[in-house]
């Protein structure tokens, strides 16, 4: 009779989330991941990339005593985790199975279920990221937590308008967004539905026509480089969110009604710190386990009913030392 223990050892799913490749979310190359050993972590703001000019001094004096632009602000990791159980009736199989086939069919079906609960928390991860790029915040207000985290994205790098509208002027727009920021932006970020109202904005068409080019999205980004703006870019992935009730919604990691221009560095990090699980594990003086970003186990919990469980969690939170080098616009409104 198969152990479970034996059989989905805490080195086994280390090892199997660790060496499994899941397709790369957009977040991940904006926001790079870190590690820290610890639940807090300092954000830090940049602050502004243009220098502020020295003063001509006598001889034989003081030089001036430089204030520090950049700021800083203590802040604790998100704790973020989920499970799902291994039925009684999937437990007995897995533990007698008729053939060698049904065995590894079975086991298969546990590590799907370590892939998708991992999965969960690292798109919890992204939200947050789409989250701080394109509003500057981070809520957490679910499971009792009532905490928006503000990185403090100065007010006058932010607006609100409507592209659907065939007056407004979205190449002028654009060019004066990008002038209020201190250094120039190399990216544009949106939604297809946003990209989709720039095309058949009125202004944008008539380029279109006096420059020979069919409505397209590389015809625009053209244009765009024409007046000297960044190209845009459209971030269209989505997630489930399970409500109450046990039903699935289907929701947006870059909200569908924002636009968002930003320079060539990376906005900032993905904070990953050490979860209770991770420490309890270590706290037994193995130090030979690998534990990446997310930590996953199977584990058996309850005498009745019979509780077999995979989890994983995490604990994380974006940086965003690019607060004060960024624009962020709602151009359409919201559904």
């Amino acid at each position: 009779m198969a152990n479970i223990a034996e059989l989905f050892s805490q080195r086994n799913v280390l090892d199997y989330v660790n060496n499994r490749q899941a397709p790369a979310l957009l977040g991940e190359t904006l926001f790079p991941a870190r590690k820290v050993q610890g639940l807090e972590f300092d954000i830090l703001k940049a602050g502004t990339r243009i220098p502020t000019i020295a003063s001509v001094h006598a001889f034989d004096t003081e030089a001036e005593i430089a204030s520090r632009v950049a700021s800083r602000s203590a802040q604790e990791l998100a704790f973020i985790k989920r499970k799902i159980q291994l039925k009684e009736k999937d437990l007995i199989a897995l533990r007698n199975p008729r053939t060698a086939e049904e065995q590894r069919f079975l086991e298969q079906e546990v590590y799907n279920d370590v892939y998708s609960m991992v999965s969960s928390v690292n798109a919890r991860v992204e939200k947050m990221r789409m989250e701080v790029l394109s509003d500057g915040k981070v809520t957490l207000d679910e499971n009792g937590l009532d905490l928006v985290v503000d990185y403090g994205v100065p007010d006058d790098h932010k607006a609100t308008v409507d592209f659907a509208l065939p007056s407004t002027d979205v190449i002028g727009l654009l060019t004066d967004w990008s002038a209020a920021l201190d250094t120039p932006p190399t990216r544009i970020l949106t939604s297809t539905k946003v990209r989709n109202a720039i095309l058949k904005n009125a202004g944008i068409k008539a380029y279109f026509k006096d420059a020979g080019l069919l409505p397209t999205p590389g015809a625009l980004n053209q244009i765009m480089e024409q007046f000297g703006l960044p190209t845009i870019a459209t971030y269209d992935a989505k997630y489930y969110k399970e409500d109450a009730n046990g039903k699935l919604i289907k929701e947006r990691y870059f909200p569908e009604h924002k636009l968002v221009m930003f320079g060539s560095e990376n906005p900032g990090e993905s904070i990953f710190g050490v979860t209770p699980e991770e420490s309890r594990l270590l706290s037994g003086g193995s130090k030979d386990y690998s534990v990446g970003n997310v930590i996953a186990m199977v584990y058996e919990s309850n005498l009745d009913p019979v509780g077999t469980w995979t989890k994983a969690a995490g604990t994380a939170l974006p940086s965003f030392p690019e607060a004060d080098n960024v624009f962020q616009a709602t151009v359409l409104a919201e559904a």
